[in-house]
C-alpha cells in the first residue's frame, strides 16, 4: 500500500529561524544521541556560549534564545563532540567549515506584480555566477541582465549556488543546501539578483543538486547515518536516503529547500541536476513531490520545475493526474550529441551511439528525442521511450552547456570545435525549433572563452581531483600526450571568466546580430509562437534536412545543409519568401545574394536558410 505524503515527508521544522523578531530558536535532528549543544560565536569566531537543547521526539533536540536575532553565529556540538556548521544552515558566511548564521527572509521586494514565467515561451541562459564577471558576484551581473532581455532571453538559469567547499567551484560540490555561496554574495546578494532580474521581466531558475553532496564539509553522518543508505548507489557513492529509515527527515531537508527558494527567494523554479539518480522505490515518488511543493510555495506566481535526466522518460513531464512525475521539462542532449557528431565528428563515448546523419537528424526533431527504446551501444541496454504526444516545448534543447563544454578536458567551447558556418547553422536550428532552447553564457556571441573544470578543494582532496581528471581523459584517442588543466590551479578558474569585451570585436558581432534577431523572430512570428502550431522534419538527401513549422496556413521551414552543396526545390503551388540565411554578411557570413531564386533554395557547405511559405 502506498504511503501518504506526510507519511513519507513530513518532518518538523529544522534549522535556526527568528521568532517574534529576536528569539532564535533551533532544532536539529540527531537520533541515537545524547544531546546536542548550540555554541554561539562571535564575529572573530570566539566562543561566547553554549545552550544545551532538549530532547524532543522523533530523534530532534530543540532550544530558543531571546534578545540575539538575525546576525547570529552558531555552531552544533553533539554528544560534546568538536562542533560543527548546522547541516540546514541558511548561510555561511565563512564557508562550509565556518559557524552558521542566522538570517531572515525579509528584504523588502519590489516584484510584487511579476506573475512567473511561461513554461511553453522560455528562452533559458545557463550562468555559473562566480566566472559570468570579473567580480564573480550576484550583484555584478545585474548590469548584465539589459543585455539578456534585449538579446532575448527570458529566462536567467543559474549553476548551483548552495555552499561548497573554497571559492571557486561549478557548485555540484555543494554541502549546505539552504545558504547561498558567501563569495557570489550569500543571501543578500541573490535576493538582489532575483528582484533585479523580475524588473527585466526575467525569471530565474536555481539548479538544485539534490542527488549527492560534496567530498568536504559535508557534516550529515555526524547528526545522523540515516541521510545516507547503502540500499542504492551512485556515481558518487551511497545515495541520498530518500526511501529507508528515517527518510522522511531527509525528503523534508529536500522539500524545505524547495519552499525556501521559491518562497523566500522568489525564485521561478528548479533545475534538478541528475534526476535519474535521485533514487525512490516509494510512492509518491520524491520528484512529484518537488514538484507540488514547488507550485505550493509561489503563492499564485507560475514556476517551472526542469530535470536534467538521461533516461529519456516520458513519465517525467506526464500530469501527476495521469500517473507521471509533473515536471515542466527535461534536458533531452540527444540533438546536441547528433550536431556535433555531425559538425565536430565526436564519436568516442556516448557519442558512439549517433551517427549525425540527416535522417537521424530530422527524427529527434521529430520526436525530441531520438532514443525510444532502442538499444545503446555506450550503455549496454535499451534506453528511452516513445515520446510521443508530447508538447515540444517540455524538451530543453542546446548546442552548448556548462556540461558539454567544461566536462571536455580543455573546456573548449563549440566555437574551438565547428567552422564559424557551422556554428550560425545550429545556432539557427536551435533558437527557431519548437523546443526550449538553452543557451551557455557567451554562446550569443560565440564566446572563445574556455569554460574548464576547476576546484578549490584542500590540498589533498585536491590533489585527488586532479588525478582523477587527468585519468579520466587518458583513454581517448583525440586528446592523448595532452596534459588536461589542473582544477586545483587558481588560473585555470580565471582562464574562465567570460570575457565580455569580444562583444565589440566585429568576428563576434555578426553572430551576436543573428541571436538577436532570430529570437525576435521566435518572439513575433506568428507560425512560431501559435500554440496550435505543428512541427515536421525530413531529410533532404544524405547531408542536408528541413525542419518545416506550420500554422494558420502558413509554413516556416528551416533548411540545414551539413556539407557539399543542395539544391532544392519548393513546392510550386506555394509563394516563397527568404527570411532569413546563417551566410547572409550581417551575420559574419560570405554570401551577399539570396539562397532563394524562383522557387529554388541553393545552399553551399554548413548553412542554414529560413524560409516562410504561404498557400
Amino acid at each position: 500500500m502506498a504511503q501518504s505524503t506526510e507519511a513519507r515527508s513530513q518532518a518538523p521544522r529544522l534549522g535556526a529561524w527568528v521568532e517574534g523578531g529576536s528569539t532564535v530558536r533551533w532544532r536539529v535532528w540527531a537520533p541515537g544521541h545524547e544531546g546536542v549543544d548550540v555554541v554561539l560565536y562571535d564575529a572573530e569566531d570566539r566562543v561566547l556560549r553554549k545552550l544545551p537543547l532538549t530532547p524532543e521526539a522523533d530523534g530532534c533536540f530543540g532550544g530558543a534564545l531571546p534578545d540575539l536575532g538575525e546576525g547570529a553565529r552558531y555552531k552544533l556540538s553533539v554528544d560534546g563532540a568538536d562542533p560543527f556548521p548546522d547541516p540546514w544552515s541558511r548561510s555561511q558566511p565563512k564557508g562550509v567549515h565556518g559557524p552558521s548564521e542566522v538570517v531572515s527572509s525579509d528584504h523588502g521586494w519590489t516584484d510584487s506584480v511579476w506573475k512567473g514565467p511561461d513554461p511553453q515561451a522560455m528562452v533559458i541562459y545557463e550562468v555559473h555566477v562566480g566566472t559570468a564577471t570579473p567580480e564573480g558576484t550576484f550583484e555584478a551581473f545585474i548590469p548584465k541582465l539589459a543585455h539578456l532581455r534585449e538579446l532575448g532571453v527570458n529566462t536567467l538559469e543559474l549553476l548551483p549556488v548552495a555552499s561548497f567547499p573554497g571559492a571557486r567551484n561549478w557548485g555540484y560540490d555543494g554541502v549546505d543546501l539552504f545558504a547561498p555561496q558567501a563569495t557570489y554574495g550569500g543571501p543578500r546578494g541573490l535576493r538582489k539578483l532575483i528582484d533585479a532580474a523580475h524588473a527585466h521581466g526575467l525569471a530565474v531558475l536555481i539548479d538544485a543538486v539534490y542527488n549527492h553532496f560534496g567530498p568536504d564539509g559535508n557534516y550529515l553522518r555526524a547528526y545522523s547515518p540515516h541521510y545516507f543508505t547503502g540500499k542504492h548507489h551512485t556515481p558518487w557513492g551511497d545515495a541520498v536516503n530518500y526511501d529507508s529509515e528515517g527518510s522522511r527527515f531527509v525528503r523534508s531537508l529536500v522539500l524545505s529547500n524547495v519552499e525556501m527558494w521559491i518562497r523566500d527567494y522568489h525564485a521561478d523554479g528548479l533545475r534538478l541536476d541528475a534526476a535519474h539518480a535521485l533514487v525512490d522505490d516509494g510512492q509518491p515518488h520524491l520528484l512529484a513531490e518537488i514538484v507540488e511543493r514547488a507550485h505550493a510555495s509561489a503563492s499564485g506566481r507560475r514556476v517551472v520545475v526542469i530535470a536534467e535526466d538521461e533516461r529519456n522518460e516520458r513519465k517525467l513531464v506526464t500530469p501527476a493526474s495521469e500517473g507521471g512525475y509533473g515536471l515542466d521539462g527535461v534536458w533531452a542532449d540527444d540533438l546536441h550529441h547528433q550536431l556535433r557528431r555531425a559538425f565536430a565528428g565526436d564519436h568516442e563515448g556516448y557519442y558512439q551511439d549517433y551517427t549525425g546523419s540527416a535522417e537521424d537528424l530530422a527524427t529527434t526533431l521529430r520526436q525530441g528525442w531520438f532514443y525510444t527504446g532502442q538499444k545503446s551501444k555506450n550503455l549496454g541496454h535499451a534506453r528511452g521511450t516513445d515520446p510521443k504526444g508530447l508538447g515540444p516545448w517540455h524538451f530543453v534543447h542546446c548546442i552548448q552547456n556548462h556540461d558539454q563544454v567544461g566536462n571536455r578536458p580543455f573546456g573548449n567551447r563549440l566555437s574551438e570545435d565547428v567552422s564559424p558556418a557551422a556554428y550560425r547553422a545550429m545556432s539557427t536550428l536551435l533558437l527557431l525549433s519548437p523546443f526550449t532552447p538553452l543557451l551557455f553564457m557567451g554562446q550569443e556571441w560565440n564566446a572563445r572563452t574556455p569554460f574548464l573544470y576547476f576546484t578549490d578543494h584542500n590540498a589533498e582532496l585536491g590533489k585527488l581531483v586532479t588525478e582523477g581528471r587527468r585519468k579520466e581523459f587518458s583513454g581517448f584517442s583525440r586528446f592523448k600526450g595532452e596534459e588536461v588543466p589542473d582544477p586545483q590551479d587558481r588560473d585555470t578558474f580565471t582562464r574562465s571568466t567570460l570575457d565580455w569585451d569580444a562583444l565589440d570585436n566585429a568576428q563576434h558581432a555578426g553572430v551576436h546580430t543573428l541571436y538577436k534577431e532570430l529570437l525576435r523572430l521566435r518572439a513575433t512570428e506568428p507560425v512560431l509562437t501559435s500554440r496550435q502550431g505543428t512541427h515536421d522534419a525530413r531529410a533532404l538527401g544524405p547531408d542536408a534536412f528541413v525542419l518545416e513549422r506550420r500554422a494558420e496556413g502558413d509554413t516556416l521551414l528551416v533548411i540545414v545543409n551539413l556539407r557539399g552543396t543542395l539544391v532544392h526545390a519548393l513546392p510550386s503551388h506555394a509563394s516563397a519568401g527568404i527570411v532569413a540565411w546563417s551566410e547572409n554578411p550581417r551575420y559574419g557570413g560570405t554570401v551577399e545574394a539570396s539562397p532563394l531564386t524562383g522557387n529554388l533554395v541553393r545552399l553551399e557547405g554548413p548553412s542554414a536558410a529560413v524560409v516562410k511559405l504561404r498557400e
